[in-house]
């Protein structure tokens, strides 16, 4: 269950995770570019904070942790935010 948040915390601080700005850095995708949201590149912070793809996950998460829940830096380093962040990333089945 905390190997998401390790994982995540650490692919965010190097910028390697399998999301399509590392995949396109090594040349495993075409682009780094966000499929589903026009002109945004698919970050870990894309994908925490605002891509339209996750938008219903997201609302689950923002009304469990309100406002912080909008810090990279919170949900990645907080106590309180592993558990809420570790059911958003799995109900996206996007680190899988």
């Amino acid at each position: 269950m905390f190997e998401i948040v390790a994982e995540l915390t650490f692919c965010y601080n190097l910028r390697h995770i399998s999301l399509n700005r590392h995949l396109h850095r090594i040349g495993k995708n075409p682009t780094p570019d966000c499929p589903h949201c026009e002109g945004s590149t698919k970050t870990v912070q894309h994908f925490l904070l605002s891509c339209a793809q996750y938008a219903r996950e997201r609302h689950i998460l923002t009304n469990t942790l309100k406002r912080r829940a909008l810090s990279v830096p919170f949900l990645l380093s907080n106590q309180k935010a592993t558990a809420p962040l570790i059911r958003f990333v799995n109900s996206t089945e996007r680190l899988r």
